[in-house]
């Protein structure tokens, strides 16, 4: 189960990152604007903030195996972890999931 404090926490942190997208970019037709912020890159972006996470909970367990963090530390980057991942696999359905609609529609 996920801390309401880690899931506000990953909300927040991608609403701040789609703020700032969309404050940066122009409006443009195409699925990639003039400063270079296409669905690909927003992807590789959460793909790279979940490994990054998952990396910083392996980081802080080690740690505190080793007597050098706080047990609340380590539990918070768990928490924050398993979001990014949960985040990561829902878009990964949702993606699936339109990939397959597209491919029922009729030519």
């Amino acid at each position: 189960m996920v801390a309401p404090f880690a899931a506000a926490k990953a909300y927040a942190a991608i609403q701040a990152q789609a703020t700032s997208l969309t404050q940066s970019a122009p409006t443009v037709n195409s699925a990639k604007g003039s400063d270079g912020h296409g669905f690909a890159d927003i992807l590789k972006s959460a793909m790279t903030d979940a490994v990054q996470s998952s990396k910083t909970a392996e980081t802080k367990m080690i740690a505190q195996t080793q007597g050098k963090a706080d047990l609340v530390d380590v539990a918070t980057a768990i928490s924050s972890a398993q979001a990014s991942l949960q985040t990561v696999m829902a878009v990964r359905d949702q993606v699936i999931s339109a990939y397959q609609e597209i491919m029922k529609m009729p030519l």
